[in-house]
């Protein structure tokens, strides 16, 4: 049995300049963390029952991988050229589709430990791109590799996509103090509202010629992010991120919408300063930064729009940054 943690992500500024068509014409670049809510893969080798079974939010049991539903699963298999026995399940800290990253986490955490059950350790880089290749490549998802990236390396990091292909993953080095209060100035929401990310970037890839100015501008930001970030000024990245936010809205229409726009405007009138929608957008999770003195002013007032649009699956996340990347926690395939 192989079993493979993969960590969530945050992503401050810079998202949608590591889609292909844009950093292929002009250098992309996020800041970003990990933090400590996890994807996890477990892999069994069943070599007296000839099936491949899959269990996730269901379970499936087949003949072979072309008869999977599980379109990652499948693609990962076919790809590998590994047919029966095995069975894959997976298990997540958070629901999925929250805008934290968790569908590219699974597929790092997937290839990961498909690659240990064929024999191979693959290094950070090496995870990141086989699950930007099996998703972007193999499945033909409108996605950028910022999440597959961040997940692999775990960290804090400046990540750069080049026009050549190649990615630069740069640590930012906080103290703990600046750590610290960057944690304590984080409130996080899950909406309620989950949302495939393809359905929004879709209509965003679409859109890149026209949006050059305003994406080069995001992948910009990301320096001048992590000089406030490493000063300490919390409230300056705050209105870092509602500037990120206004730009990031123009790049689609469907980016937000009305209850996300409650949700921001509730969060910012109650004394925020500054704040996002992680992962693509029309769904997912808020992310606010607010001074101390205002959270129980800020969390009453994101509960009162979720009582208002009935979104019994609204709560608030408590997250930590971690160092660790996507890892194996047990390989008892090594000694076969």
């Amino acid at each position: 049995m192989i079993v493979v943690r993969a960590p969530l992500r945050i992503s401050f500024v810079g998202g949608g300049t590591d889609i292909g068509d844009f950093y292929r014409r002009h250098p992309g670049r996020v800041i970003s963390t990990a933090i400590d809510k996890y994807v996890y893969v477990v892999i069994n080798r069943t070599p007296l029952i000839p099936k491949v079974s899959a269990r996730y939010s269901v379970s499936e049991t087949v003949n072979k991988p072309d008869e999977l539903q599980h379109t990652r699963i499948k693609a990962a298999l076919l790809d590998l050229g590994i047919g029966r026995g095995i069975e894959i399940g997976s298990f997540a800290s958070l629901p999925a589709k929250t805008g934290l990253g968790s569908s590219s986490s699974f597929s790092v955490a997937l290839m990961k430990g498909l690659h240990a059950f064929n024999g191979r350790k693959l290094d950070k880089g090496e995870a990141a791109e086989e699950a930007s290749r099996l998703e972007i490549e193999l499945l033909g998802e409108p996605i950028g590799k910022q999440d597959q990236y961040a997940s692999a390396f775990g960290g804090f990091n400046v990540i750069q996509f080049n026009p050549n292909e190649s990615v630069d993953v740069n640590p930012v080095l906080l103290d703990y103090k600046k750590r610290l209060g960057l944690e304590n100035s984080i409130l996080l929401f899950f909406t309620g509202i989950t949302r495939a990310a393809s359905s929004v970037l879709t209509e965003q890839k679409s859109n890149i010629d026209k949006k050059m100015d305003t994406l080069k501008q995001m992948a910009e930001s990301v320096h001048e992010f992590e000089k406030k970030l490493l000063a300490g000024d919390f409230k300056g990245l705050g209105e870092m991120l509602h500037q990120a936010w206004l730009r990031k809205k123009s790049l689609a229409s469907n980016v937000s919408n009305s209850a996300i726009d409650d949700f921001y405007g509730a969060g910012m009138d109650s004394g925020a300063w500054g704040g996002k929608i992680l992962g693509a957008g029309g769904g997912g999770c808020v992310m606010l930064l607010v001074p101390e003195e205002k959270k129980p002013a800020v969390r009453e007032a994101m509960k009162k729009v979720a009582i208002s649009r009935n979104l019994e699956e609204f709560r608030e996340i408590p997250v930590k940054f971690v160092q660790s990347g996507a890892e194996i926690v047990f390989n008892g395939d090594e000694n076969r």
